[in-house]
């Protein structure tokens, strides 16, 4: 995953609402966001080639969510650990996300850099405990605060030109409208407009490759935004996970939408 939104406790009604791409190379074998087989309270989709997954959720209000950090500047590990685990084992288990992340903080430097955000369901104080950790940023996990916030490929909240483009559209949008009108999401998701050069962040890439992947939504044929998906989760653990595939010239191939009722009351 390579851009999300999330707003946190921003609307009484809407507890947590999550809209994100997913961005990958073409020929990487993926399954779709769905309940898996063997844990059917989990649902999210799946990297065939290492086994993780970018963003799942479980029924009993956990979820986790990963994009890469980028910055080629630094080293890189020699064998490094697959990232797709760290959310996978997140909503596996029943640990509490500061446990979790302090679990990770002790092995951060086995994978290449990642940013993590994992949550879940108080419900003493009615609302998701979130947290964030990044193992390329020199500080302990932050517990995130009621508020609008977008996790691209720099730390949280990185000013990105792609990054505040999607903050002010979503953060708009919900200000007007209800975060089921999924379709008016897709439409800012699907934002395919590169920034100016002389906004682009220095990660390490060619000035080409950093234009590419500069927009919300990226189109190559090599390269690009897989799906988009959108989990809103209202009062009563009542929500809906919407997501679109896409294929190598950014054209829709599905939609699925899965109620998934949350045991958090």
């Amino acid at each position: 995953m390579c851009i999300a939104y999330l707003a946190l406790a921003t609307d009484p009604q809407w507890p947590l609402f999550i809209a994100a791409n997913r961005d990958e190379f073409h020929a990487r074998p993926t399954r779709a966001a769905a309940p898996w087989p063997h844990q059917p309270t989990i649902y999210g989709g799946v990297d065939l080639q290492a086994g993780g997954t970018w963003f799942a959720v479980n029924q009993n209000g956990r979820f986790a969510l990963l994009t890469n950090h980028r910055n080629l500047l630094l080293p890189q590990p020699v064998s490094p650990l697959s990232r797709g685990f760290l959310c996978k084992e997140f909503v596996e288990q029943t640990i509490s996300p500061a446990a979790y992340l302090q679990q990770v903080t002790q092995q951060g430097q086995h994978y290449a850099g990642f940013n993590l955000i994992v949550g879940q369901w108080q419900s003493d104080q009615q609302q998701f405990e979130c947290l964030y950790y990044s193992n390329h940023l020199q500080q302990p996990p932050v517990a995130l605060t009621p508020g609008h916030y977008v996790l691209s490929n720099g730390f949280l909240n990185t000013p990105w030109p792609k990054s505040e483009r999607l903050r002010q559209q979503l953060t708009g949008l919900l200000h007007t409208s209800s975060p089921t009108e999924t379709d008016k999401v897709y439409d800012i998701l699907r934002d395919s407009v590169a920034a100016p050069s002389h906004l682009l962040p220095q990660t390490g890439l060619s000035l080409e490759r950093e234009q590419l992947l500069s927009s919300p939504f990226i189109i190559s044929p090599d390269y690009g935004t897989r799906s988009s998906s959108v989990w809103a989760v209202a009062q009563h653990g009542h929500s809906i996970w919407h997501e679109c595939s896409y294929n190598s010239r950014g054209i829709e191939t599905e939609r699925h939408s899965w109620p998934i009722p949350l045991a958090i009351a």
